[in-house]
């Protein structure tokens, strides 16, 4: 009777793990978040602002397949200037200029998508999602470091802005600029968790 019982277990176990396979699960767009990070250099940086920015997940979805595949979208239009200690002109001044031709360009290239090719298992609760992100109209391969951590995905990548046609802010002759580099944190919460 109770190998009987342990029969029933794993075969509702794998019925289970088998019914999951190749489920699409949203991503609770309202509970996740992204927040991009650029630095400044140059002689006088000192002058010049570090800019954080939240750029909100539009849609997106998770798939539990052989590979995992994660996809989402960020209108770029909503990405704002978040600085601490900014004042709001000089926030909108950079949200202005970030939003226009000469960096992101939203009226040319309204949406940022990303979509996963293949997933390498690091450690328990811990991937590296290998991708294609498009940004300012050029899709390029990046890399995300993810760990689950309380049933929220959470990670870095980084990625240049020249490697997408962005040709970083510079101010004042080149004395105050942009970073290349732009770091990117993320927190993913699937819907119905």
């Amino acid at each position: 009777m109770r190998l009987f019982r342990v029969g029933i277990v794993a075969m509702v176990g794998v019925c289970v793990c088998v019914g999951a396979a190749g489920e699409k699960r949203a991503i609770d767009t309202e509970h996740s978040h992204l927040m991009v990070h650029v630095g400044k250099s140059g002689a006088f940086s000192g002058f010049g602002h570090a800019h954080d920015i939240t750029a909100p997940i539009a849609r997106g979805e998770v798939e539990n397949s052989k590979p995992l595949s994660v996809s989402f979208d960020v209108n770029a239009a909503a990405m704002k200037v978040v600085d601490q200690g900014t004042s709001d002109s000089d926030k909108a001044q950079v949200q202005q200029v970030m939003l226009g031709a000469d960096v992101l360009d939203v009226a040319h290239y309204p949406q940022i998508h990303f979509a996963s090719e293949s997933v390498e298992v690091i450690g328990d609760g811990h991937w590296r999602v290998h991708g294609q992100l498009t940004l300012h109209g050029q899709t390029h391969p990046v890399e995300l470091e993810t760990r689950l951590e309380r049933g929220h995905y959470r990670g870095t990548a980084t990625i240049q802005q020249t490697t997408f046609g962005i040709t970083p802010i510079r101010v004042g002759g080149g004395t105050i600029k942009v970073k290349d580099e732009v770091q990117i944190e993320y927190d993913i919460v699937l819907a119905g968790q």
